[in-house]
């Protein structure tokens, strides 16, 4: 008789939907994927790259790689918008309501991102890697959004 594999989580797929929204990132440093999920239903995507109609990192390069700007610092020294970001604008774009919603994202959010994730009433956070913004996490607890740290799975390159 065959074994029986474990079935993932559904905190599982959407993990593994992020990291492929990931793979659309048009930045240089890091390839961050988003998924705002309501009632275990996707209702937005979002992935770090430059706003609609201008040139990407890929192509113009990257202004903060060149100054040696440190991650999570001097967030306005770049060209893209976070994930979050993206996600958020997505939902707006298409008249979503993201109360009651919960994100996914590849990495913990930033203080920005954080603030406006409270603001759009989202509940909880899952994220796969941390970021180098302390403040982000002490937002969100003070707000009551949980933040849950997923590992990776075996075998996924990070």
């Amino acid at each position: 008789m065959p074994k029986e594999l474990a079935r993932p989580s559904w905190e599982e797929y959407f993990m593994a939907i992020t990291d492929l929204v990931a793979q659309r990132a048009t930045c240089v440093r890091r390839k961050v994927g988003a998924i705002l999920v309501r009632d275990r239903r996707i209702v937005a995507t979002g992935y770090n790259g430059a706003p609609s109609g201008i040139r990407h990192c890929l192509e113009v390069g990257c202004l903060r790689e060149e100054l040696a700007v440190p991650s999570g610092e001097r967030h306005e020294l770049c060209r893209g918008l976070h994930a979050e970001q993206n996600a958020i604008i997505q939902a707006a774009l298409h008249g979503v309501s993201l109360q009651s919603s919960m994100l996914f994202c590849t990495n913990m959010p930033c203080s920005i991102c954080s603030k406006m994730l409270i603001n759009a009433g989202i509940t909880k956070i899952y994220y796969r890697e941390g970021y180098a913004d302390s403040m982000a996490a002490e937002m969100l607890s003070e707000a009551g959004v949980p933040l849950v740290q997923v590992a990776a799975d075996e075998g996924q390159d990070r």
